[in-house]
């Protein structure tokens, strides 16, 4: 049986270096923020229903202002439900497809960050938490970004914390220290599980 890691955490909590940790293993990793991009791709239909509805703020379809759409959603959350019922359907679909292709990949790797959020984790065998303290999510945020405090604040306001998902998760990877002890971490949980 295939096994499928649901790889999540919070926003700037570490997921995408973790996932090119366990793509360079050479496990196959789909990215739900890479499908939701493609959803949005300029002229795509998503596209068009964002600009029709925020109008000149964020550009038009063919090129969406995503700071803009950012600053929006994630300051709203009626707006950011309305974003996520466009977009989570066509991920969700993508998922489907590429797990379909790789049907035959002993391990594939779900990099989700709103996988309990969104109720994906059914796609999943297992999940796999990326952990870490809120101020360093904050730090990142910012740094990584280039947000202000209260952007920032309110992007990781908008997921449930991650307190809240370590006891839903199968593995907690912890993201406090240096690149290094990720790794071991990381070359410690290949050999138990494979």
């Amino acid at each position: 049986m295939q096994r499928r890691i649901g790889l999540t955490g919070g926003i700037a909590s570490g997921k995408s270096t973790v996932g090119r940790l366990l793509e360079d293993r050479g496990w196959p990793v789909l990215d739900a923020d890479r499908f939701a991009q493609d959803a949005l791709a300029p002229n795509s239909a998503c596209a068009c229903a964002v600009a029709e509805r925020y109008g000149a703020v964020v550009g038009d379809a063919s090129a969406l202002k995503r700071t803009e759409l950012g600053r929006i959603v994630f300051n709203n959350p009626a707006e950011r439900r309305w974003l996520e019922q466009l977009i989570h359907p066509l991920v969700r679909q993508r998922f489907e497809e590429e797990l379909q292709r790789l049907q035959t990949t002993p391990v594939v790797v779900l990099m989700i960050p709103l996988l309990f959020e969104a109720g994906l984790e059914t796609l999943c065998s297992e999940v796999w938490l990326v952990d870490c303290e809120p101020h360093q999510q904050l730090d990142r945020l910012k740094v990584r970004n280039g947000l202000s405090e209260a952007d920032a604040q309110a992007r990781l306001d908008a997921q449930w914390p991650l307190e809240r998902k370590r006891f839903l998760a199968d593995v907690v990877i912890d993201n406090r220290g240096s690149t290094d002890e990720l790794m071991n971490q990381l070359n410690n949980l290949g050999s138990l599980f494979l």
